[in-house]
C-alpha cells in the first residue's frame, strides 16, 4: 500500500477554454489512474487510448485499487510488492489530468480534445499547436513554485532537418536546439556565440531481431547477426567519437550494471558458420528497418542501416532496408510487421526494471518488446527482483536476468552515446536532463528576456 499526500495550494492552468473552479485535488489522481487501469471508466469509453508505459510495467494488472482519505490524501493498494513503482509513478505518462476538464468535456461531447487541448499544472500553459509546425507556451504565473517560471513564452519550432536546427540556432532564430549530428556539434563548439552540455547518455541504441519471424526464432541465427556487425565501425562512423560501443543493454551508469558481460568479437567467419549450423543458405533475406528520426542512442539510423547491411551481406544474408514516417513506424512494429529494426531506449526513472522490463518483458510484447521475445524464465527474475526493496538482491536477480539476455540475443546492442545539448551562451539555468526530457524549469535568456 502506498499513500501520497498531495501539495496543497496547486493550480490546474486558466485557459481560453477552460477556467477550473477549484485547485488540484485527489479526484484528479483518481480519474487519471482509473482512466488508465480501467477499461469501463466513462471518459476512456468515450475516448479510447492506450496506455504502453502503464501495461508495459504491469501496472494495470498490479495495482488492486485507489482511493481517497480526503481532497489530498490517495492510497494505491497493490496485488503485490513493486519495488520500482515509485519511481514509474514520477515519469511523465504519470501526469495528473484535470477531471473537472474532463467532465467538461464529456459533458460537451468532445473528449478528444483532452488531448488536442490540454490542461496542466505545470510551468508553462498550452497555448497552440500548428501540426508539423510549431507549439506555443505561456509562462505559468500561477505555477506553485515561481522561481522555476522565468520566461514568459515557450515556443517548440518542429524542425525536423538537422542541418536547419544547427542554422536557426548560428543565426539566433531559436535558443536551443536538440539532436544536433556530431558533426554539426564539432562546428558549434567553435562558435563564439554558443555553448553545448555534455553529458555521458543514459541510453542504449540497439537491434531488435522479431523473434516470431523465421529464421529469426532461432538464437544462434541471432548471435550469427550480431558478431557479424562490425559495431566499432559503425560507432565511429555514426557516432564521430561521441559513443562506445554497448556491451550490454543497459547503460553501465545504470545501477545493477552487469560488468561481466561482454559482446562477441566481430567475427564474419564464425558467423557463417552458426548461420550454416542453423540451416540458414545464402541469399536468406530479411526486411531491416531504419528510424527516420534522430535520438540520442542513434544519431543517423539510416547510415547505421547501410552499414550493416553491408555487413550481413558478407555472411550471406540480404537486408533490404525498410523506413516509415515515425508514427507509423511505431504502429507497424508493435503489429510485428518488421524482422529486424533499429531502436534505441533512454532511461526514464532510473530504475533497472524500466529497462529490464518494459523492453524484454512477456508483457511488454504489443508494447515496447519490439523482439516480441518472451522467456519465463527471465521474467521470474525480473518478477522476484521486484517484490524486494533490497537492492543487492534485486542486483543480483537483475545482473542474472541480463545474462539470459546476452545468451538469447532477442537484440544486439550497438552504442551508448554521448548526450550534447547545444545552445546561445545568452542561456542560463538549463540542464541535461538524464531521461531525455527537455525541460525549460528555471531557465531563462538573462538579461534578453523572454
Amino acid at each position: 500500500m502506498y499513500t501520497f499526500h498531495l501539495r496543497e495550494g496547486v493550480k490546474f492552468h486558466t485557459t481560453a477554454y477552460f477556467k477550473p473552479s477549484r485547485d488540484f485535488n485527489a479526484d484528479d489522481v483518481l480519474f487519471t489512474f482509473e482512466r488508465m487501469r480501467n477499461p469501463e471508466q466513462p471518459f476512456r469509453k468515450a475516448y479510447p487510448a492506450e496506455f504502453p508505459y502503464f501495461t508495459d510495467m504491469g501496472l494495470d494488472q498490479n495495482i488492486a485499487s485507489l482511493s481517497k482519505t480526503d481532497d489530498h490524501t490517495v492510497v494505491f493498494t497493490l496485488k503485490q510488492p513493486d519495488a520500482a513503482f515509485a519511481a514509474d509513478l514520477a515519469m511523465s505518462f504519470a501526469s495528473i489530468q484535470s477531471a473537472e476538464y474532463a467532465a467538461q468535456l464529456l459533458a460537451a461531447g468532445k473528449p478528444e480534445m483532452l488531448n488536442q487541448q490540454p490542461v496542466g499544472t505545470g510551468p508553462f500553459v498550452f497555448s497552440r499547436y500548428q501540426k508539423d509546425a510549431v507549439i506555443r507556451f505561456d509562462g505559468n504565473r500561477q505555477y506553485w513554485k515561481p522561481e522555476d517560471v522565468k520566461l514568459d513564452h515557450l515556443v517548440f519550432a518542429i524542425t525536423p532537418d538537422a542541418a536547419t536546427r544547427a542554422q536557426k540556432l548560428k543565426i539566433g532564430e531559436c535558443q536551443v536546439s536538440g539532436y544536433a549530428r556530431p558533426v554539426d556539434i564539432a562546428e558549434m563548439k567553435k562558435d563564439p556565440n554558443l555553448k553545448v552540455l555534455e553529458q555521458p547518455g543514459f541510453n542504449v541504441g540497439f537491434l531488435a531481431y522479431n523473434t516470431q519471424h523465421p529464421p529469426l526464432n532461432d538464437a544462434r541465427v541471432r548471435q550469427a547477426l550480431d558478431m557479424a556487425i562490425n559495431k566499432q565501425a559503425v560507432v565511429d562512423t555514426v557516432f564521430q567519437g561521441a559513443g562506445q560501443v554497448a556491451q550490454n543493454v543497459i547503460p553501465p551508469n545504470q545501477w545493477s550494471y552487469d560488468t561481466s558481460i561482454k559482446g562477441a568479437p566481430y567475427d564474419p567467419e564464425k558467423a557463417k558458420q552458426l548461420l550454416a549450423a542453423a540451416g540458414v543458405k545464402p541469399g536468406t533475406q530479411v526486411n531491416l528497418w531504419a528510424m527516420t528520426v534522430q535520438r540520442a542512442s542513434n544519431p543517423n539510423a539510416r547510415l547505421s542501416a547501410q552499414m550493416i547491411q553491408q555487413d550481413w551481406a558478407k555472411v550471406g544474408i540480404k537486408a533490404n532496408i525498410v523506413s516509415y514516417e515515425w508514427g507509423e513506424y511505431i504502429k507497424r512494429a508493435k503489429a510485428g510487421e518488421h524482422d529486424v529494426l533499429t531502436y534505441g531506449w533512454t532511461g526514464d526513472n532510473g530504475d533497472p526494471d524500466n529497462w529490464l522490463g518494459v523492453l524484454y518483458s512477456c508483457a511488454a510484447v504489443g508494447g515496447s518488446n519490439y523482439a516480441r521475445w518472451c522467456d519465463k524464465g527471465y521474467d521470474a527474475l525480473i518478477e522476484k527482483a521486484k517484490l524486494s526493496a533490497d537492492r543487492s538482491e534485486r542486483t543480483k536477480l537483475y545482473e542474472q536476468a541480463q545474462k539470459i539476455i546476452r545468451e538469447q540475443m532477442p537484440v544486439s546492442p550497438m552504442a551508448h552515446s554521448v548526450v550534447s545539448q547545444p545552445m546561445r551562451k545568452n542561456v542560463q539555468g538549463f540542464a541535461i536532463n538524464p531521461f531525455g526530457v527537455t525541460g525549460f524549469y528555471g531557465v531563462s535568456l538573462g538579461s534578453a528576456g523572454k
